[in-house]
């Protein structure tokens, strides 16, 4: 290849000339896609076992895609690659025999091959570590050319529609993912050592609940019953406390019928877990603990970069409460305004756009997504929040128009949502009957009545805490990533036109 991306009439021209090649392998009788191959050694363990003085002459045998070829008269080189590194291959035309070189590895193999290659490691006069090529098998045929190898894949738009070639052209983007692993290996450690257990809850539901947000709706055809893809697994893990679990947690998808942006995607994974005798300061110092420990073990220290900031995980965070911060910054103090007209009127007065069918609730979300959320780059809580826009929390004993709930905010964005957990089944159950009011005021993200949850609740759940974060916005934290869509290995995208 050339440091230029070829042109759409090369990659046609190369695409055919490699089907070609199929056929002419086919007419050798050498399949292009047998079924199984041996493998001795990955590419990493060979190195580490030659390293050690452990192969001598013996002979290993490889496998991996050629992601680098320089074919010459006699002597040939290329590299392998296949998921734990990268490596030297030589390959000779009197070990590998002349016709076979000839015929075989110099007209028929392609880069970006899939192949098997068998021989011993040796050391080349410029100091690099090889495997010596006496024998190579096809694996898969390549049928289309590899990306530019010099620009690798740029456009983002290519790069997340095809994920598998932006994975092998751009090794930094299989690192973010292997970085998503190991975030979520740290989180399940962290947990299970802490004595939670980790259950798994339905994700069609047939009354959906647990968060603000629109559903996907679904259809049952032997039931003849419409069901919601999950929101949030918040209603069935509270089950759970009920049922005698203290500590339980899940990791796992949810669905939100919602737009998308740099930090929005309508599937992603969350982490949610409840725990029980605890409230939400006690939940607050969970969550910096749990956060430090997996920012110290992914990244190596509790300050990472992000962007053109640092950002440190070390506890304690700033707690400060929401209608303070929303005063501070614009000046509104929504206690003064107990009804959506009122809160109306006072944003509308600083020119800020509130639509006439919003609630009350949507209102202060707005002001904290305007004002608040933005600067809020380091990781803080905001404490303290109104009833309107938390139905399911617990009120504070010194203020019924406020419960005891925060959120977790970093590098601009909301990262965690947490509660004392509401357990009485009168207070629950007359929330969810003034959420019903919204949304047949126009708010579809109202929470609906989940009669079963009430009566769970009627049985007795403890006093808890519980807690949600998105797993993906805590990645883009941790790999300096700005768009969701970077930490997402298949990201919803619009149809292509």
């Amino acid at each position: 290849m050339t440091d230029s991306a070829p042109s759409s009439q090369e990659y046609l021209d190369q695409e055919l000339a490699r089907r070609q090649k199929l056929q002419q392998l086919q007419a050798k009788g050498i399949d292009p896609f047998p079924a199984r191959v041996q493998r001795s050694h990955t590419i990493a363990e060979a190195l580490v076992a030659y390293e050690a003085g452990q192969l001598d002459e013996t002979p290993v045998q490889l496998t991996g895609r050629l992601v680098a070829l320089r074919i010459m008269g006699k002597l040939s080189f290329g590299h392998l690659q296949d998921g734990t590194g990268r490596l030297q291959i030589m390959v000779r035309r009197d070990l590998l025999g002349a016709e076979r070189y000839n015929d075989f590895f110099k007209k028929l193999v392609d880069l970006g091959d899939i192949v098997a290659v068998q021989g011993p490691m040796v050391t080349t006069r410029t100091g690099e570590i090889t495997c010596q090529v006496t024998g190579m098998t096809l694996l898969a045929k390549s049928l289309r050319p590899m990306p530019d190898k010099w620009h690798g894949i740029k456009d983002p738009e290519v790069r997340q529609r095809q994920r598998y070639l932006d994975l092998l052209a751009n090794p930094e983007v299989r690192q973010v993912f292997r970085t998503r692993a190991a975030i979520l290996r740290v989180l399940r450690s962290y947990l299970d050592g802490e004595g939670f257990l980790e259950v798994e809850t339905p994700i069609l539901q047939s009354v959906y609940g647990g968060a603000a947000a629109e559903p996907f709706v679904t259809h049952h055809n032997y039931l003849r019953q419409d069901l919601y893809l999950r929101i949030s697994f918040e209603l069935y893990l509270k089950r759970l406390l009920v049922g005698g679990y203290d500590r339980v947690y899940e990791i796992g998808r949810d669905f939100r019928n919602e737009g998308i942006s740099h930090k929005h995607n309508p599937e992603f994974t969350q982490l949610e877990f409840y725990e029980a005798y605890t409230d939400y300061v006690g939940v607050m110092e969970r969550t910096e603990a749990m956060l430090a420990t997996v920012a110290q073990e992914v990244t190596g220290g509790y300050e990472v970069q992000w962007g053109e900031h640092i950002l440190n995980f070390r506890p304690p965070w700033p707690r400060i409460p929401l209608r303070q911060a929303i005063f501070d910054a614009c000046g509104i103090d929504y206690n003064e305004y107990p009804d959506a007209d009122s809160l109306r009127t006072a944003m509308r007065a600083l020119k800020i756009d509130a639509p006439i069918e919003a609630t009350r609730g949507k209102l202060i979300d707005k002001l904290l997504g305007l004002f608040v959320e933005p600067n809020l780059i380091q990781p803080t809580f905001l404490v303290d929040y109104p009833v309107d826009v938390s139905p399911l929390a617990k009120k504070k004993v010194d203020d019924p128009l406020t419960v005891e709930r925060f959120e977790g905010f970093v590098g601009g964005m909301e990262i965690c949502n947490a509660f004392s957990e509401l357990n009485d089944p009168i207070d629950q159950l007359q929330r969810f009957i003034d959420q019903g009011r919204d949304f047949e005021a126009g708010d579809k993200e109202a929470h609906p009545v989940d009669e079963d949850y009430v009566n769970a609740l009627s049985y007795g759940m403890p006093p808890a805490g519980g807690f949600g974060m998105g797993i993906d916005r805590l990645t883009m934290l941790l790999t300096n990533q700005t768009n969701i869509r970077e930490v997402i290995l298949f990201p919803h995208l619009r149809p292509e036109s």
